[in-house]
């Protein structure tokens, strides 16, 4: 008979610092409240939206709470989250780097702004944190 663990995080292994723990989730944190923001200044962009634009401008509204909800689920639990962080990184980063090619483009400047400072606060949480450790967890058993 084969016994399991709970999907919990992985316990404190190395020397890793209670400290940085803490700044790491509290910088997921932020980024989880600050998405959240995000969607409220959203709901009256839907509104205002013309009829073209709507249906985009919904997704990308309520993509902000799916992102709120990752960082969230990050702060509780950093190392518990396979892929998580990396996920992130990756649209945030590619979102950056676009921002930055079409920076002629109206809002560009500030996305790139904003999504990079994400990209910073995220990946400085990754180290903290020792996001990596997600993958050292035994196979999932669901």
């Amino acid at each position: 008979m084969q016994t399991t663990t709970p999907h919990t995080d992985v316990p404190d292994t190395g020397r890793r610092s209670p400290g940085a723990d803490r700044i790491g989730r509290s910088l997921l944190a932020v980024c989880a409240i600050a998405t959240m923001g995000a969607f409220v200044d959203g709901i009256g962009r839907v509104s205002d939206a013309p009829d073209d634009f709507l249906l985009t401008e919904f997704w990308r509204t309520t993509a902000y709470l799916v992102f709120a909800g990752m960082w969230a689920l990050l702060a509780v639990a950093p190392r518990a989250q396979r892929g998580m962080f990396e996920l992130i990184l990756l649209q945030k980063t590619l979102v950056t780097v676009q921002a930055l090619i079409v920076m002629d483009l109206p809002g560009s400047a500030l996305t790139a702004a904003i999504d990079g400072a994400v990209v910073v606060a995220t990946l400085t949480a990754y180290v903290l944190c020792r996001g990596w450790y997600a993958w050292k967890r035994g196979p999932a058993t669901d």
